[in-house]
């Protein structure tokens, strides 16, 4: 009768941390950073807790392939400061894209993480790679089929 009015709280010796794939053909963005991120704290796991890392390494092939809906891959503009006067920079999606693809899944993924050191220690769980090939396979990583594609464009 004593333990049942104790809360369960997962220790970090406990946390069973995987690698999984995901491959990125064909999916949106958007649809794909969320799961993504979701696999990233953890929160598919019953024993989640919002304030430690358990959430599971995450290698996304294809990053080249990704697609994007309606006119966001004419409109869509990252901007950013250097802080100096004048320092307003902008590039395209068409420009990112054709430089490095990964820094457009990293980006869509970093915005949806804490906005904290837990949220820097998640990122460093995420891998992003532009072909098919990783240099990740010994960790034995399991391939998840996403349907993140299930609304009709």
């Amino acid at each position: 009768m004593e333990n049942m009015n104790k809360t369960f709280s997962i220790k970090a010796k406990e946390v069973d941390k995987k690698w999984v794939i995901l491959d990125a053909e064909d999916q949106i963005l958007g649809r794909l950073a969320t799961k993504t991120a979701m696999i990233l704290r953890g929160k598919h796991k019953a024993t989640y807790t919002p304030s430690m890392d358990m959430g599971d390494n995450v290698i996304i092939i294809n990053a080249e392939k990704i697609k994007l809906t309606g006119l966001k891959a004419e409109k869509k503009v990252y901007r950013w400061h250097s802080l100096f006067p004048g320092g307003l920079k902008e590039r395209s999606f068409s420009q990112v894209s054709s430089e490095s693809p990964e820094k457009i899944i990293e980006h869509a993924v970093r915005g949806m993480l804490p906005k904290t050191k837990l949220g820097k220690k998640l990122f460093q769980n995420l891998k992003v790679y532009q072909g098919a090939e990783h240099p990740h396979i010994a960790q034995n990583p399991v391939k998840i089929a996403l349907d993140v594609n299930s609304k009709e464009q």
